[in-house]
């Protein structure tokens, strides 16, 4: 779905009951969504995951005057994917030139240095090399070399299978792309981070607060433009309310669902797939691995493959592989959730890419449960890896989009949904990888998007928080309604 596709809600009339109701202030902020206080925001983002606290912080950057909350039903922020990933800060190798998931990615880089230089985020820039071990992978490899020119990656540069080494000692091959920009980080830090500016931004932080409904205030389309915080939202019933006059979900894992309580569209649904990862253990190769090494990813299948990844404490990760996940959030094979796998198994969509790639699936499965096919793949590039170097380590899980024909989405997908609440919510469905890389850019285009799905309010949000006198607000109020409305 292109993100330019949206409908633009549109007010025909406003009663005189608006002037009023929108002139009054916001009561009743509460530090904790604890008790009966209801709680009142221009802006509610939900999903404490590193696109909903980077979308929180820009909202705050480029609306200072907003009052902004951002919702996480975990008991901390970057609980599930921000906080269960490679810790890689990517490049925009891989994603077809002129398409928005490369241009984000380039400029999500620069953002993420820039910013972790000014906010003291610690990060590795050690590069990654994207080696060719096969023949039939070096044209393939070359292509890939094309595709990076193209997207703007910096100081990308091919090399011969003689240089390899001079990049990671332990490694063979054919060929490689050398990529010097390519860094590693602890992306739930950044959450954190990005959280930790928007608070010191005036923003209000909830944890422990799962968004269960989504409610529209007022029956009919008239009270509800005279009601200054039209949307409410309830969680568990010893939770407050909070109120808002807009509502971003960005909820990764659980996006689909909180899209449809608010009409959104049934597909594309979220179908959890696990990433496991080995642990290195061996001391004497674990210094051998200064660098990313990645394989040359294959076009027939949906993944990248295992790589080699050093992380920021010291250790090197080995994976992963993707395997259907029985629970959404379901990190070990033992965690299942017969509800989510029955929502997954009975989705035509889900059907069909197992279809699809069955053998790639069965294969992946395999190498899951016995490691020993895993260390098969790894050997690849490190042909003296032993069984006795590695240990099981950690698992992700990633919220794949897929479509009814059983296509992987690969896009970027907004959703204002159907029913009445439409002109108020917007869900961002999908924010496909390298999500965390592309964060702040990501951020831009949500509050863009935003700020053009909201455009009428918006205007009136920012002159009644400018101006003080009320005849003042009325007039720019309608000023600014007149002006909007006049462009349909």
């Amino acid at each position: 779905m292109n993100i330019s596709s949206f409908r633009l809600p549109v007010v025909s009339r406003i009663s005189s009951d608006f002037w009023t109701s929108i002139l009054s202030r916001s009561k009743g902020i509460a530090s904790a969504a604890t008790g009966s206080t209801t709680s009142e925001f221009d802006v509610v983002v939900a999903g404490g995951g590193i696109v909903g606290c980077a979308t929180a912080r820009q909202l705050k950057i480029k609306n200072p005057e907003l009052k902004v909350a951002l919702l996480e039903k975990e008991n901390h922020l970057a609980f599930h994917q921000s906080g269960h990933n490679s810790g890689v800060l990517h490049a925009g190798i891989y994603y077809a030139p002129g398409s928005l998931k490369a241009k984000l990615c380039v400029r999500g880089i620069d953002l993420a240095y820039k910013y972790c230089d000014e906010h003291k985020v610690p990060y590795k820039r050690i590069g990654k090399l994207i080696v060719a071990v096969e023949p039939v992978e070096v044209p393939r490899l070359e292509n890939l070399f094309e595709r990076a020119e193209k997207n703007g990656c910096r100081s990308i540069k091919m090399i011969g299978g003689s240089e390899i080494k001079n990049y990671a000692p332990f490694c063979g091959g054919l060929k490689a792309l050398w990529s010097p920009y390519t860094g590693i980080i602890d992306w739930g830090l950044v959450t954190k981070s990005y959280a930790q500016d928007f608070q010191n931004r005036g923003g209000v932080v909830y944890t422990k607060y799962p968004l269960k409904t989504l409610v529209l205030v007022g029956e009919s389309r008239k009270e509800n433009m005279a009601n200054d915080y039209p949307v409410m939202i309830e969680s568990e019933p010893s939770l407050s309310k909070i109120r808002c006059k807009y509502l971003i979900t960005c909820c990764g894992l659980q996006s689909d669902r909180i899209a449809k309580l608010s009409g959104g569209l049934p597909d594309p649904k979220i179908v959890p797939f696990r990433g496991e990862y080995l642990l290195l253990t061996s001391e004497e190769k674990k210094k051998l691995v200064t660098t990313n090494v990645y394989p040359v990813p294959d076009p027939r299948l949906p993944f990248l493959g295992v790589h080699f990844t050093p992380r920021m404490n010291g250790d090197v990760w080995l994976g992963p592989n993707a395997v259907l996940a029985y629970k959404r959030e379901g990190y070990k094979y033992s965690q299942i959730s017969v509800p989510d796998l029955y929502d997954a198994l009975t989705y035509r969509g889900t059907r069909k890419l197992i279809l699809k790639f069955f053998g790639y699936g069965m294969k992946e499965l395999y190498r899951g449960i016995w490691i020993r096919a895993q260390v098969k793949q790894l050997q690849r590039f490190m042909p003296n890896l032993k069984m006795s170097d590695i240990t099981r380590g950690p698992a992700g899980v990633r919220a794949q989009a897929v479509d009814l024909n059983g296509n992987l989405v690969d896009d970027f997908i907004f959703d204002c949904g159907d029913g009445d609440l439409n002109q108020y919510v917007l869900h961002v469905r999908n924010a496909p990888s390298p999500g965390a890389t592309s964060s702040l850019a990501i951020a831009e285009i949500i509050c863009e998007k935003a700020s053009t799905t909201f455009e009428i309010c918006w205007y009136i949000l920012k002159a009644v928080h400018q101006c003080k006198h009320a005849g003042t607000q009325k007039i720019l109020i309608l000023s600014c309604a007149i002006t909007v409305i006049t462009k349909d």
